[in-house]
């Protein structure tokens, strides 16, 4: 998603393919060898291939002019590099128990674990951190760790687990950018 959202932000043109990870479509030799890591998603942009949204992103935000993908500050540009991270290394009770099918597809009516609650409170303190100076965004203005903040916190507001206010709100509105609005509104295969 953050790839398609960051493309979309800086207006650029691209072709889309989808990858069946189901049928290791992605082992396969010719998207194997090209993309080192056998990972999706991956950008070949002038013979150059690159794997891992964080780097995509990154590479992106370098190369082409437009919306800025990460803050111009060099402590909150980090700061945005440090919570993709973490939201994607970090958390994975809430991944499990609550994945990208309860975001896209729906909700789920399983409990959350002890180990769920915990990684929830530590979503929920980082996240206030991050917003306590009341502004829409974790910045200034938006960057891209905004929309993998939003979808953190989406896998449990768009189930309707206990979800504060505030962090709600602020899932709830970056939600609607344009560019986000355009990755939700894909047609998905049926699950």
């Amino acid at each position: 998603m953050s790839v398609f959202v960051a493309l979309h932000e800086k207006g650029l043109p691209f072709q889309f393919s989808t990858v069946d990870l189901e049928r290791e479509a992605n082992r396969e030799r010719d998207f194997a060898a090209p993309s080192l890591t056998q990972r999706v998603p991956m950008l070949i942009h002038d013979g150059f291939t690159l794997t891992e949204s964080s780097a995509i992103t990154e590479y992106l935000d370098e190369v082409f002019a437009g919306t800025r993908l990460y803050p111009a500050d060099t402590h909150q540009r980090a700061r945005a590099r440090q919570v993709q991270a973490w939201l994607r290394s970090d958390l994975m009770p809430i991944r499990q128990e609550r994945s990208t099918e309860v975001v896209f597809y729906r909700a789920c009516d399983i409990p959350l674990s002890d180990a769920a609650h915990v990684a929830i409170d530590k979503l929920f303190a980082a996240a206030e951190a991050l917003l306590a100076h009341g502004g829409p965004n974790l910045f200034n203005e938006w960057c891209l760790a905004d929309v993998d903040l939003a979808v953190m916190l989406n896998r449990l507001v768009l189930n309707g687990d206990a979800v504060p206010q505030r962090l709600a709100h602020y899932a709830t509105y970056q939600w609607q950018r344009p560019s986000v609005q355009r990755w939700v509104k894909l047609e998905r295969p049926a699950a």
